[in-house]
C-alpha cells in the first residue's frame, strides 16, 4: 500500500475548507500550517484571474527529510505515509532545511517538528483527511496508488496531464496534481504585469489630487 494525494486544480474554488479543517483537526499553532492554499494572480483588469493551489507535505518515497533525520523521529509508516514521531525528535530543524517543499515547521508548544502526516491517526481508523472530508467540490482525492482500482489511481490514468511538484528534486512524491495551468506549480510561469501602481507614485499623489 501506498497512500497518495491528487488535487483536481480545475475544481479547487480557493474556499480553504480543507486548510481550516486541517488546522482544527491537528491542533496547528497559530503562525503554522500543514496544509496552506496558495494563490497566484495573473493578467491585469477586467481580465484578472486567480489562481488557487492547496500545498502539504509530499510524503516522498524518497523523502530528504526522513534521511536528514539524526534520531530517526521521521519514519514511514506501512502505507507510506511520512510520520513524526515527537517522543523522539530533538528540535534540531535538519528536516526542515532538507525538505525542497517547504513543508515541516517547528511547533512552538513542544519545540518539535510537525507537518502534514495526511491525518494518519484517521486514516488508521478507516476515515479519510480533514482536509477530503471538509472539501465541498471533491477537489481533494486520497486512496492507494498501489490498487489500480482505487480513485486516485483511476483519476491520474483518466488524466494524463497528473504532476509533481519538483520532480527535479528527485523526491518521488506521492501527491499530484491535474488541471490548472504552469502557475500554478511553476513559480517563474507568472509575472508582474506592468501599469498603474500607487506605491510607486507616492512623490505624485499631491499633484494628482490638484494640490
Amino acid at each position: 500500500m501506498r497512500l497518495g494525494f491528487l488535487v483536481d486544480l480545475d475544481l479547487c474554488m480557493g474556499c480553504k475548507a480543507c486548510e481550516v479543517a486541517c488546522k482544527a483537526e491537528n491542533n496547528v499553532p497559530v503562525g503554522a500550517w500543514r496544509l496552506r492554499v496558495k494563490y497566484v494572480d495573473t493578467g491585469t483588469y477586467p481580465d484578472a484571474k486567480r489562481a488557487f493551489t492547496p500545498m502539504r507535505c509530499n510524503q516522498c518515497d524518497n523523502a530528504p527529510c526522513e534521511r536528514a533525520c539524526p534520531v530517526g523521529a521521521l519514519h514511514y509508516l506501512d502505507n507510506g505515509i511520512v510520520d513524526v514521531d515527537k517522543d523522539r525528535c530533538i528540535g534540531c530543524a535538519a528536516c526542515m532545511m532538507a525538505c525542497p517543499y517547504g513543508a515541516l515547521y517547528m511547533d512552538p508548544e513542544t519545540n518539535t517538528a510537525d507537518k502534514c502526516t495526511f491525518c494518519a491517526h484517521r486514516v488508521e481508523g478507516g476515515l479519510e483527511p480533514a482536509c477530503v472530508v471538509a472539501c465541498p467540490v471533491e477537489a481533494n482525492i486520497f486512496g492507494d496508488l498501489d490498487d489500480p482500482r482505487s480513485r486516485i489511481s483511476q483519476y491520474i490514468m483518466a488524466h494524463n496531464d497528473s504532476r509533481v511538484r519538483k520532480p527535479e528534486k528527485g523526491t518521488v512524491p506521492k501527491h499530484y496534481y491535474t488541471g490548472g495551468g504552469a502557475v500554478h506549480l511553476d513559480p517563474l510561469a507568472s509575472r508582474r504585469e506592468p501599469g498603474f501602481n500607487l506605491f510607486n507614485r507616492i512623490g505624485t499623489l499631491d499633484k494628482i489630487g490638484g494640490h
